[in-house]
């Protein structure tokens, strides 16, 4: 132990001295060119070589991350910090047990790089339990299809180019705000009901936000209630609910933390087959009886289909495979955003209040309906949502790969290397943010009102959903769903939490760990 501890504090000063040499020799090298394009093959050549990059040994990692190290059992924006302090600004994190090194890039302009030069058809790291899972394990369910998350090249463009059109419409999002609405209000008469006699939510509400999450995508993918928001739901529901939960758990060890699962079938693993076999089962289930229901009574107005009536017009697998995807990874997601959003409000009583104002004139009753009319000018509501999601990410950040030879920081990047840009823990602080450990969704406004303002910032730093053609594709909907059950909230409560602060726990993603309990009261009109 005590020779893994001197190696490590040798590859400290090392990864120091070698970033130093790297950036004087990326400024000495300013090759004359007539080309951007001759200027980068240039600039590649007399870039330090890949090699060079700071990194920990195959050892240290493992020593790392072991029980008792300095790695072990940290949340990601705790690891991506110990990292940096311990690598600076760009590191490799070795390959092992059959996995690729992964670069990891703690600055905005690599980001952009990255970004920029990706390609027409962008690849990005994919789960390979799931590509497994669905490849080989359950070919006949998903008929190769690893869906939008883990297909690349031209298999990811072909899916992409059906879902498009269909999902990435406004207007067919806004065919969705009755029943969603519909939705968030039975929700408040819940929290009404479950609140105790402090008029606080009890510790488990992360999981009644889980249930509106899951009953709200049920409507976006399936087109229809699964009712999971009643007092009796069926052990099908629940075991949604715990098994999606397990399954961003079980993936978090087997594809982000170190495993050996390739070579040898672990006890998690198999644990990991077994939930996507329950999910499979309860979810496939769910998508028949929808096709079948939209076969016998299709809509009679093309302008009125949903998603999934859309989507089996063009290509039946696709649809399938699509709504399976919603369904799985529409829950987690989402409630943990908005958990996120409603701490920070509840933190901040004059922000809400101020949000408050802004509802009261489209909502002049608690009880007035949400339309795709009266939520077009909810710039406040966008705003906090926004700065929630910027201090609360669901995700630690975004993951290409090269799209072609690139230079970050001084050092060559091959072509197809893998490269993590982690943004998490560069949105709080003053390093990018003015002000950044405050929750102010005034910088996102046009006029800012003396705040810092969201203009200044990087444009390649804050991208919740993405970048590029790899968006993610369900951003209307996520958007939907928060701006709604956010502002019925409001409208309805005043919230506080008495508290510690809110504490993350990493899986695939971030979610809260604390026991989600809001003093809600409310509002007399």
């Amino acid at each position: 132990m005590l020779q893994s501890v001197v190696k490590l504090q040798a590859c400290r000063s090392t990864a120091a001295t070698s970033q130093v040499l790297a950036r004087f020799r990326s400024v000495q090298a300013q090759p004359v060119s007539s080309t951007s394009e001759g200027h980068g093959e240039v600039e590649y050549t007399n870039a330090l070589p890949y090699s060079k990059i700071p990194r920990p040994s195959f050892l240290q990692m493992m020593v790392g991350f072991a029980p008792g190290g300095r790695y072990n059992n940290l949340t990601f924006p705790d690891l991506h910090r110990s990292f940096r302090r311990d690598y600076g600004d760009i590191m490799v994190m070795p390959g092992q047990f059959g996995r690729k090194d992964m670069v990891m890039t703690f600055q905005p302009d690599d980001f952009k790089k990255l970004f920029r030069t990706e390609g027409q058809w962008p690849n990005r790291i994919a789960l390979d339990t799931f590509v497994h899972y669905r490849k080989n394990v359950r070919p006949e369910v998903f008929k190769g299809m690893g869906g939008l998350v883990n297909e690349q090249g031209e298999n990811w463009q072909s899916f992409r180019t059906i879902v498009n059109p269909v999902m990435m419409q406004p207007k067919t999002i806004q065919l969705y705000v009755d029943k969603l609405d519909e939705i968030a209000r039975e929700f408040m008469g819940i929290i009404g009901e479950i609140r105790d006699e402090k008029n606080e939510t009890p510790a488990d509400f992360s999981q009644w936000l889980n249930r509106w999450a899951l009953e709200t995508v049920g409507v976006l993918a399936l087109d229809t209630r699964l009712g999971v928001l009643g007092k009796d739901i069926s052990a099908d529901t629940k075991s949604i609910m715990t098994n999606i939960r397990e399954f961003f758990e079980l993936s978090y060890h087997l594809d982000i933390l170190p495993s050996i699962w390739r070579y040898y079938k672990t006890p998690t693993f198999k644990r990991l087959m077994t939930v996507l076999d329950e999910l499979t089962r309860i979810i496939m289930a769910k998508v028949d009886e929808a096709v079948i229901r939209l076969d016998k009574n299709p809509s009679q107005d093309s302008d009125s289909q949903s998603v999934l009536e859309k989507l089996l017009k063009v290509n039946r697998d696709v649809a399938v495979v699509m709504a399976f995807d919603m369904l799985l990874a529409g829950v987690d997601t989402t409630s943990s955003a908005t958990s996120g959003i409603l701490y920070c409000l509840a933190k901040n009583p004059e922000k809400q209040a101020k949000l408050r104002e802004e509802l009261r004139a489209i909502l002049p009753n608690k009880d007035s309906p949400l339309t795709p009319e009266n939520m077009k000018n909810l710039p406040y509501l966008r705003a906090c949502i926004k700065e929630g999601l910027r201090m609360y990410p669901p995700v630690a950040g975004n993951v290409r790969q090269a799209g072609k030879d690139i230079v970050l920081q001084g050092y060559q990047i091959p072509k197809g290397t893998d490269v993590a840009m982690a943004s998490m823990i560069l949105h709080s602080g003053e390093e990018y943010f003015e002000r950044g450990n405050e929750f102010l969704p005034e910088r996102w406004l046009k006029e800012t009102s003396g705040c810092p303002s969201g203009k200044d910032v990087h444009p390649f730093l804050f991208l919740p959903f993405g970048f590029g053609p790899r968006t993610c594709v369900g951003r209307r909907m996520a958007m939907l769903e928060m701006e709604m059950l956010v502002a019925r909230i409001t409208r309805q409560f005043e919230y506080r939490w008495n508290y510690d602060e809110l504490r993350i726990l990493s899986t695939l993603v971030l979610i809260p760990e604390n026991e989600m309990k809001f003093e809600m009261v409310e509002v007399d009109s």
